[in-house]
């Protein structure tokens, strides 16, 4: 007759379940963590790129982030000023498609030009303001940085001016703007 001892439990009692090693516990829950964090990342980024996510960015950008003098210098699409901008643009006798825009939210105007070559400057002065002047690096479009004008009556004058020399074959352009101007 064989006794068993206290300590040799394996022929008296039946197998203990077994169970995956703790590393494998821990790595499954770090991998279902993960795989909420990109559900959620995803959904967020969806919404974002939806028609109603637009909506929302537009709403975040509505409110100018520099207005007045605030804006002088700066770029018009990264504050915000492009979402309320109407534009002067005359249809005829406009060589280089230059344009002058303004925001009333962010009391400023800017120039671009549309029609130009690399080493053409594009400028804007508010008459008794600041002027701003961009060069065309690459492709054939430039704008400015941002002039304010204030919330009140302006005068503003925008020029296309080619580079000596080089590709553009108009000669300096200019067009005159004020707060009455037939902004579209």
């Amino acid at each position: 007759m064989t006794t068993s001892s206290p300590s040799d439990n394996s022929a008296a009692s039946p197998e203990p379940e077994s169970q995956p090693p703790a590393g494998r516990r821990s790595r499954r829950n770090s991998a279902t963590t993960l795989a909420y964090a990109v559900a959620i990342v995803g959904a967020v980024a969806a919404a974002v790129v939806t028609p109603l996510g637009d909506h929302v960015m537009k709403a975040f950008l509505d409110e100018p982030t520099c207005p007045g003098e605030a804006c002088d210098g700066k770029n018009p699409q990264n504050q915000g000023c492009g979402e309320d901008a109407r534009t002067f643009k005359p249809a005829v006798g406009n060589p280089a498609l230059l344009q002058l825009r303004y925001s009333e939210n962010c009391q400023a105007v800017w120039a671009r030009i549309e029609r130009g070559s690399p080493g053409d400057l594009v400028t804007a002065e508010v008459t008794g303001g600041a002027k701003r002047t961009a060069e065309i690096e690459y492709g054939d479009d430039k704008f400015t940085g941002m002039v304010s004008v204030g919330d009140g009556e302006f005068q503003v004058i925008a020029c296309a001016v080619p580079r000596a020399g080089g590709e553009s074959t108009y000669e300096r352009y200019c067009i005159h703007a004020t707060e009455a101007t037939a902004w579209r």
